[in-house]
């Protein structure tokens, strides 16, 4: 498999990193089985592993820890923390004190005394920047963590996060894991030339789109069927009955066609769409299944003519995301108590 730098850090990873939120009581829950998939993916020549604590609360840190015993040296292994762990106030956010604690808790999970790459899973303007930028600065002094990035940051937050670090003597986010998908194009908007600016590793998450450009959601098709327990909670991003999920689901049956004149799966079109944006160092797969991972891999090997390149710019404009539910990050500037007196 390729191996692409993850932006000015000089390590290298593979193109496709390997997801592990539907590993646990989220997704797959035989441990057994989410090891094999682990391992194929491994075999299959995948450097770059993620996951997050909040994944099945834990439980995806356990069984990654498992699967990487005697071959945790041959991955480059990144966690994340920041979304609610419990019902505790404290136990989130970006806080050093949760950032302390919840760094333990991962690294025990997984079995290991560093992790490679830690993630603040969203931004929150309530934290201060310094205050976060601060802890995990201790945090690879103390050689817990090699490097640190964030998710789903707007392009304002990646720049004031930049300046942050270079004045108060930080160390500085070298990446950063957007949304991104055919159907989910905001961030080549700001997000991606700012993260090319700052030589920064893109590594995207949901390149099917959570699911819409799987083959699964089509005009002639019945999308029902076992549902995720992480789907669940996101209902405004795949009920039918909204606008913006019909015109996914017209889109998704336009690429579909287009796939297939291509002689392509819509998985594949999907996955080397992203693949094949400058920007991006590797787009996160996450199969819930060994046969999800397979049809994955596949894309690896994919490259995208400019006449397919054009004919989905056709289909979703460049910088439009179909449902902005699916952009993960809504400014608090746009709740109602920031717009009206």
């Amino acid at each position: 498999m390729e191996m692409r730098p993850l932006g000015r850090t000089g390590v290298q990873v593979s193109q496709l990193c390997l997801g592990t939120m539907m590993f646990g009581d989220w997704g797959t829950r035989d441990h057994d089985e989410s090891i094999k998939i682990i391992h194929r993916a491994l075999d299959a020549g995948i450097t770059f592993v993620d996951t997050a604590d909040v994944y099945s609360q834990g439980e995806s840190e356990v069984i990654v820890g498992k699967a990487l015993a005697g071959r945790r040296d041959d991955v480059v292994l990144a966690s994340k923390f920041f979304m609610p762990f419990d019902d505790d106030p404290n136990h989130r956010g970006g806080s050093r004190r949760w950032i302390m604690q919840s760094v333990e808790n991962s690294l025990r999970r997984l079995g290991t005394d560093h992790l490679d790459l830690y993630q603040v899973h969203r931004y929150d303007p309530a934290v201060d920047l310094d205050e976060t930028l601060g802890a995990l600065t201790d945090l690879v002094r103390a050689g817990k963590i090699r490097y640190l990035g964030h998710s789903t940051y707007p392009a304002s937050a990646i720049v004031d996060a930049q300046y942050v670090a270079r004045d108060r003597g930080r160390e500085r986010f070298v990446t950063e894991q957007p949304p991104y998908s055919i159907l989910t194009r905001a961030i080549e908007n700001e997000v991606l030339p700012v993260c090319a600016r700052y030589g920064m590793g893109v590594i995207p998450y949901s390149p099917l789109a959570g699911g819409w450009l799987s083959g699964r959601y089509r005009k002639d098709a019945d999308p029902a069927g076992p549902t995720s327990v992480a789907r669940q909670r996101l209902a405004n991003r795949f009920d039918l009955s909204r606008p913006e999920n019909q015109r996914k689901l017209d889109a998704a049956d336009q690429l579909g066609q287009l796939a297939g004149e291509a002689g392509l799966t819509l998985v594949e079109l999907a996955i080397a769409f992203v693949l094949r944006h400058p920007a991006i160092t590797a787009p996160i797969i996450g199969p819930r299944t060994m046969e999800h991972l397979e049809s994955q891999l596949a894309a690896a090997d994919v490259r995208l003519s400019d006449d397919v390149l054009d004919r989905i710019d056709e289909i979703v404009p460049p910088g439009v995301t179909l449902n902005p539910a699916d952009n993960g990050w809504v400014s608090p500037a746009l709740q109602p108590a920031a717009r009206r007196r």
